[in-house]
């Protein structure tokens, strides 16, 4: 596990609770402005950030990411501009930065170049939605020479044997998208995320991030209760689309953001599974 990575889920867990995970496309609505949203996130309680790659076929994404995308695409963002965004932001210590990607952006920019490029920016992890890791081995090599982790994901469908492949080539975290079906919030979680979460943990040592659906903080402390990760994205974005202006993007994310912070610090554990540096 890359070092920064290791001591957000450390430091959460020192604290009894869960590492807040925050989704934004980088460019949305623009580079600079999304630098200004993401920092704000940071500033306001998101332990992990999940800057996103922006990519013409989401096909595993709903309709608020797939318009920020868009808005993103639109105004030129290039796969060079996600890494400046993250070489511009400037965590905390206990903070660590993510990019979440499909596949095919990487393999254009190119595997090692991408690898080398994140972790020259302070980058710490990649998550890739859509790789599989029977077609992964350029990209485990690459993240392994530069230490930056890489984040595959399980679903509420995956075996006990794929949880395990999947877990085994996993550094960082366990992505668990906790309902099938693309992403964007929901009024109600499914309870499907507890029993996956218990099948994953049976199975490995890593911490488990919860995503797909939160939209509240009554929501992210639900899963706080169970989960080392609670992973929210489509909320997020949804505030900066519903917001008059800039100033008022920037106050409906910082409050957003408190919310969550304190639904995470808000509910006592219900498990104590180690954190790891293995893998």
């Amino acid at each position: 596990m890359n070092p920064a990575s290791e001591a957000v889920f450390r430091t959460a867990k020192d604290e009894g609770r869960a590492v807040l995970i925050g989704y934004l496309p980088a460019g949305f609505p623009t580079v600079d402005r999304s630098v200004e949203i993401l920092q704000t996130m940071l500033d306001a309680g998101v332990d992990l950030l999940e800057v996103g790659l922006p990519y013409s076929d989401p096909l595993m994404d709903g309709p608020a990411i797939q318009e920020s995308v868009e808005m993103a695409l639109e105004a030129g963002v290039t796969t060079s501009d996600v890494l400046d965004v993250v070489a511009r932001l400037k965590p905390r210590a206990g903070q660590a930065i993510y990019v979440m990607s499909y596949w095919n952006p990487i393999e254009r920019f190119g595997v090692d170049r991408f690898a080398g490029g994140l972790a020259d920016a302070g980058g710490c992890g990649v998550i890739t939605p859509d790789l599989t890791p029977e077609e992964a081995d350029a990209w485990i090599a690459a993240t392994d020479a530069v230490g930056v982790d890489r984040t595959f994901l399980v679903a509420p469908s995956s075996s006990d044997a794929r949880i395990s492949v999947v877990s085994g080539v996993t550094t960082g975290f366990v992505y668990a998208a906790s309902t099938m079906g693309a992403t964007g919030a929901r009024d109600a979680v499914s309870d499907a995320p507890p029993v996956l979460v218990d099948r994953v943990r049976a199975l490995t040592d890593q911490p488990i991030g919860v995503g797909l659906g939160v939209s509240s903080g009554s929501q992210a402390a639900s899963i706080a209760a169970y989960a080392d990760g609670v992973i929210v994205g489509s909320a997020f974005i949804r505030r900066v689309l519903d917001a008059e202006g800039p100033r008022e993007a920037l106050a409906e994310i910082d409050g957003f953001a408190r919310e969550l912070a304190a639904g995470v610090r808000a509910t006592a554990r219900a498990t104590d599974a180690p954190v790891t540096a293995a893998n």
